[in-house]
């Protein structure tokens, strides 16, 4: 392979990194107190793709008090209230992270389908992080956790948390789109017929 090739191929590869992983953030500041996220992120108002089950509540602070303190984005966060608090990303992502509080252990799994089907990918472990006496709100000390694992997911699901946790910051590393792969796969045929036509 000469130089030029090689060159040629390092440049196509810097400008398509972008398709090959994608972070979506969904930070809970924008969806109405106590209402259900549900498709608020999947194009309601936000078009990201992620939507969530009806048992996943938007919290906010309020005149009635603090639920929350210290969280990484200042003004939501979301909480679960009952068995249908999944999140779903129908494109599917190959890693997930989110910071929490919690006032007890709970486990948090990934599933390869939609709606916590399929196969278990992975799962984080809370740990009982809750420190009260800031602000009267036991959610004011939040730790950051992370998953990467072997295949596709589709699916979070945070019902084992209902009523002892609250979360923010929600990131997952998107799949490309198919589009997107044929179009990487376009631009380095191009290249290397760009390439051989040098050499």
């Amino acid at each position: 392979m000469n130089l030029n090739l090689a060159s040629l191929l390092a440049a196509g590869l810097i400008v398509s990194a972008p398709a090959f992983a994608a972070d979506v953030t969904v930070d809970f500041d924008g969806p109405t107190s106590f209402d259900s996220i549900g498709e608020y992120y999947n194009g309601a108002v936000e078009a990201l793709g992620v939507s969530f089950g009806l048992d996943a509540l938007a919290i906010q602070n309020d005149d009635l008090g603090p639920y929350f303190s210290n969280s990484p984005s200042p003004t939501g966060i979301m909480a679960v209230v009952g068995q249908e608090a999944t999140m779903n990303f129908a494109t599917g992502f190959t890693g997930a992270s989110f910071w929490y509080a919690s006032t007890e252990f709970a486990i948090v799994n990934v599933y390869s389908g939609l709606d916590g089907t399929g196969d278990l990918l992975s799962a984080f472990a809370l740990v009982n992080n809750a420190t009260y006496g800031c602000n009267d709100s036991p959610f004011c000390n939040w730790n950051f956790t992370s998953t990467s694992f072997n295949g596709v997911a589709k699916s979070i699901t945070f019902a084992s948390a209902e009523g002892i946790a609250g979360f923010d910051n929600l990131t997952i590393t998107a799949v490309p789109e198919p589009t997107q792969a044929l179009l990487l796969s376009l631009g380095l045929a191009a290249v290397l017929v760009g390439a051989r036509r040098k050499a």
